[in-house]
């Protein structure tokens, strides 16, 4: 029965999948979402895509293929890992609210199909959250179904994560990131709560700063000019792991940073749930110029990041001039 119940639904929500959510009746106006529902399934999409990700990493077997290169030559790499997770991913989310537009780092083929739903059960610690209903044409969905794959092809698991974010007319609202090896999730909804907390404190005048493996020796050097040649700059894989790096994470292979800088070109679902659970705790990410980004229209972030929490931030970037002139020309 239960088979079936999922195939009937399946049905059902293929019929309307252009009318937005498919729920029960007089529960919600029609073409609106919850954002306490969206939490719970982001959630679950996270964990379901990390098992994915831990399965195909443990079973040795990655088919690990070059998709292209990044703007700075390096080759991207896509694995079993990133696809099956995204599969996943993907249609939790697609079958559970499937008028969501739904941006994602992996394609989905139409044949890769899941018929994988949500119980509508929502978890323990987010009950104390109140339902908040937004129109489903005001949501963007990102999905990150798993962040530093170079890391994870050299069995580099700490650094590696699946995120999914929720933005609101462009804001980031709900961020997701899940470390599928150490089975550890963080959430946060914007004015509503969260699981993770900020430190209790940062070094302000010489901080930790954690920056992209792939170009650490450009941010040391402005860095060092910047704060003083005591700073210590910590290479790291992963966006994701590195905004992890700011919070209070009971995770022992967690580093510890109080600034995340990065001077190139970045996607926007790299970003997205660091960005949103940053903002949630009240901290901050911007460009390096102190812009804030918009989760709308492009995919990409042209101008650097710069994320703090528990600091004066914009201070930090009147700190920084030279790191924009940087990127600038590397993009």
């Amino acid at each position: 029965p239960a088979f079936l119940a999922g195939r009937l639904a399946l049905f059902v929500l293929g019929e309307r999948a252009g009318d937005g959510p498919d729920l029960p009746p007089g529960s919600l106006p029609e073409g609106s979402v919850d954002l306490r529902e969206l939490l719970a399934v982001s959630v679950l999409a996270a964990v379901k895509g990390g098992e994915e990700v831990k399965r195909v990493r443990e079973s040795n077997v990655l088919h690990e293929k070059a998709k292209g290169k990044t703007r700075e030559g390096a080759e991207e790499k896509m694995t079993s890992g990133d696809v099956l997770s995204n599969r996943k991913m993907f249609y939790l989310l697609k079958n559970t609210f499937p008028g969501l537009q739904i941006n994602t780092e992996e394609r989905v083929d139409a044949p890769d199909k899941e018929t994988i739903f949500w119980d509508r059960s929502i978890p323990e610690d987010m009950k104390k959250i109140q339902p908040k209903t937004v129109p489903a044409e005001s949501v963007t969905v990102w999905i990150d179904p798993l962040d530093a794959t170079q890391e994870y092809t050299e069995d580099l698991r700490q650094y590696v994560t699946t995120m999914v974010c929720v933005a609101v007319n462009g804001e980031p609202v709900i961020g997701v990131i899940h470390k599928p090896f150490s089975a550890y999730t963080a959430w946060a909804m914007v004015d509503s709560g969260s699981n993770i907390k900020a430190r209790s404190s940062y070094n302000e005048r010489t901080p930790r700063i954690i920056v992209s493996r792939s170009h650490a020796g450009k941010v040391e050097q402005v860095a060092r000019q910047t704060f003083g040649n005591k700073t210590v700059i910590i290479p790291a894989g992963g966006a994701g792991y590195k905004v992890l790096a700011l919070l209070d994470v009971p995770d022992k292979k967690q580093e510890k940073a109080d600034v995340y800088i990065h001077v190139t070109y970045i996607k926007k679902w790299d970003i997205c749930a660091g960005n949103a659970v940053l903002k949630a705790l009240g901290g901050h990410m911007t460009t390096l110029t102190g812009e804030e980004i918009s989760y709308t229209g492009s995919d990409g972030n042209e101008g650097g990041l710069l994320a703090s929490i528990n600091m004066n931030h914009q201070a930090l970037v009147d700190k920084l001039p030279n790191l924009e002139k940087a990127s600038n020309k590397q993009t």
